[in-house]
């Protein structure tokens, strides 16, 4: 019946509700799991997970856990056992080491070591792609499918889950219009929108590039705080402006603007790194505290949106290998790499160094 709510979409409704606070189920058949987001857990569903179980679990990730000193038996994540004192506080606690200064006495934490953990690590990849911090709380339940539809809770199966998490949507046309811009007055904005209902993305137009030709092209990552703001902290406004001018004056090329704030873990998540930047920790280090990986951003939306403008080929304006790695890898091909080089000043000097000391960029 078309009516009913397809994977997709059942995915994106999964993640509205932990990001409102409101738990999942996750699970099918005779076992299953009740998840809600640390971050947005409420005392009061607390509690009702507490009538549930006596044995409620905060799944988290290994990176989050070695800094707890908490044991990872299952390798990548840990399945620390909320103590039964334990309220919100003590969560958002645990889970958010922006905090560790503030509430640094959170132990000794003890981890399960047996059962499956392969539901956790689908349920911190779901909270991860909310861009919720990777920490989740648990309860088991007996009847997943029952349980769900009792109490209105939307229901994902585990492979429903897996299966979705490693795809890429694709990305449709929604509008496009005319734009001049400083940069060139023959520009064109187009957005464009994953069939999955997530969020949108842009291409800027520059001139009218040839298709048959490689255009000069950028992937750059959406960035408030430098493109907007005019941080000092990195050189994503500096690389924005800088790219597009290039193509005003070279009166061709396209720059494609994704939102995959923060490498892929969101404004919020990337304020919070900062704050653990301000405690001494570099940019790859922070991201690995908060139990993200270097880099969580996907890079194929951009191969997705060049194919659907009908490019084929490009000279890549970037520092970063990885991106010509991955585009040949999706079938565009890179004919040149185009060195993108900006100034340098005191409160990037170190970001700048250590993306390329550990990230490979060529600075």
């Amino acid at each position: 019946m078309t009516l009913i709510p397809t994977q997709a979409e059942r995915m994106a409704r999964a993640r509205s509700d932990l990001r409102v606070g409101l738990p999942i189920v996750l699970g099918e058949g005779q076992g299953g799991l009740l998840v809600l987001a640390a971050e947005t857990a409420r005392a009061d569903r607390l509690a009702a997970l507490r009538e549930l179980s006596d044995r409620i679990t905060v799944a988290i990730t290994e990176r989050r856990a070695a800094t707890l000193r908490a044991r990872a038996y299952d390798g990548d994540l840990a399945r620390v056992i909320m103590p039964t004192e334990a309220d919100a506080h003590w969560l958002r606690d645990l889970a958010d080491p922006a905090r560790d200064l503030i509430a640094p006495m959170k132990g000794p934490l003890m981890t399960e070591r047996e059962g499956d953990a392969g539901p956790y690590r689908l349920a911190i990849l779901l909270a991860k792609s909310a861009q919720l911090l990777p920490a989740v709380v648990t309860a088991p339940i007996a009847d997943p499918a029952g349980f769900a539809a009792a109490h209105d809770l939307t229901r994902l199966t585990a492979e429903m889950a897996a299966e979705d998490l490693a795809r890429h949507h694709p990305l449709l046309p929604v509008a496009a219009a005319r734009l001049p811009m400083e940069a060139s007055e023959a520009g064109r904005l187009h957005i464009f929108r994953p069939d999955n209902g997530g969020v949108e993305h842009y291409a800027i137009e520059i001139g009218q590039p040839d298709r048959d030709a490689p255009v000069l092209a950028r992937l750059h990552s959406a960035c408030f705080t430098g493109d907007v703001l005019g941080s000092l902290k990195c050189d994503c406004g500096p690389q924005l402006r800088t790219a597009l001018a290039e193509m005003g004056r070279q009166g061709a090329g396209v720059l494609l603007y994704l939102n995959q704030e923060g490498r892929g873990i969101g404004l919020a998540n990337k304020m919070r790194a900062y704050s653990l930047q301000d405690q001494g920790f570099d940019t790859v280090e922070a991201n690995h505290r908060l139990g993200f990986e270097d880099d969580e951003r996907d890079f194929r939306i951009g191969a997705d949106i060049l194919r659907r403008m009908g490019f084929g080929a490009v000279r890549l304006m970037t520092n970063n290998p990885r991106k010509v790695e991955m585009m040949e890898g999706e079938g565009i091909t890179v004919t040149e790499r185009v060195p993108l080089v900006t100034g340098t000043n005191r409160h990037n000097a170190h970001y700048l160094q250590t993306k390329a000391r550990k990230s490979g960029h060529l600075l």
